[in-house]
């Protein structure tokens, strides 16, 4: 009878500990969505696509200007000018970059695009 117990005993606090790792994965999976919605959010408030007129755009996390006449799309591979890292990890001279992304959360000075690149294989 005492096994019976014990067994029963132990069966429920392991039940009760199994649905309150699960609630706590569905709260923790909830709260992970909510901070992503509010810092979507966030972003859109504060995302600019032009400073000065002239279009603002990522390539590679860095915002860049780009002062063409036609606009950049995602996927627009373009030249980018040396600085310091670019020098280190490249070489000397301008570099080609992706546009990852339109406009931009960054508030500090850009740098301008120097112009489209050639497509690969051109």
């Amino acid at each position: 009878m005492a096994e019976a117990h014990r067994r029963g005993w132990r069966e429920g606090w392991d039940a009760g500990r199994e649905s309150s790792i699960s609630s706590s994965k569905s709260q923790v999976e909830w709260l992970e969505r909510r901070v992503k919605e509010l810092e979507q959010q966030l972003d859109d408030a504060r995302r600019v696509y032009e400073v000065d007129g002239h279009q603002v755009v990522d390539v590679g996390g860095y915002a860049y200007r780009w002062r063409g006449s036609v606009a950049l799309e995602v996927g627009d591979r373009v030249l980018l000018p040396e600085n310091y890292v670019s020098r280190m990890k490249h070489g000397p001279g301008p570099t080609v970059g992706v546009v990852t992304q339109l406009g931009t959360t960054y508030s500090g000075p850009l740098s301008d695009i120097l112009r489209r690149a050639p497509e690969s294989g051109e």
